[in-house]
């Protein structure tokens, strides 16, 4: 029997990507790595999943750097995080008929209002209580719950993911006007 690896998602050079045993790594380097340098740490990490990952050489520095960003996060440390090119949305719930139907509602919407987005259900009850919600299910757009409990209407829904567009443009412009 084939069980599921554990799978973390990170952003890699604004691309979402899939990393095996990130909690795993993250856990051990905590407890061994506490107070080395940041350079020991995005070393250690690339070593440990770089074994389970495949990672090729002519980005493993963006890697390092978004491992370390997952450290310092982990380990409750300040950080600016990499922002997505597009919406992140997320339903958080067991995986009930009121969640299936709020993430079939958002992929509509979404289509409609032809607004890129990554959605994710999310079903892990362990990840649902890092949002700190007690209503299930909820909605969280680019980390903040917007909704928990009863969900409002599609046209409540329209326009949470229009503000939150609207708001996801100025901060992606905002931030490549920085970068330039």
């Amino acid at each position: 029997m084939v069980t599921d690896p554990d799978v973390s998602q990170i952003y890699v050079n604004g691309h979402q990507t899939g990393v095996i045993g990130l909690k795993a790594a993250l856990e051990a380097v905590a407890a061994d790595f506490k107070d080395r340098p940041d350079d020991d740490i995005r070393a250690e990490m690339l070593r440990r999943l770089g074994k389970k990952n495949y990672i090729p050489a002519r980005v493993q520095a963006a890697y390092a750097e978004a491992f370390l960003r997952e450290f310092k996060k982990f380990t409750g440390q300040a950080v600016v995080d990499e922002t997505s090119p597009v919406l992140q949305i997320k339903v958080l719930g067991p995986g009930c008929r009121q969640c299936d139907q709020l993430q079939q509602d958002l992929m509509s919407l979404l289509a409609a209002l032809q607004v890129p987005a990554d959605l994710e259900h999310v079903t892990d009850i362990e990840a649902i209580s890092r949002y700190g919600v007690m209503a299930m299910p909820a909605l969280v757009i680019n980390g903040d719950v917007v909704a928990a409990g009863s969900m409002p209407p599609k046209s409540g829904l329209q326009e949470l993911i229009r503000q939150a567009a609207e708001k996801h443009a100025q901060v992606s412009t905002g931030n490549r006007e920085k970068q330039a």
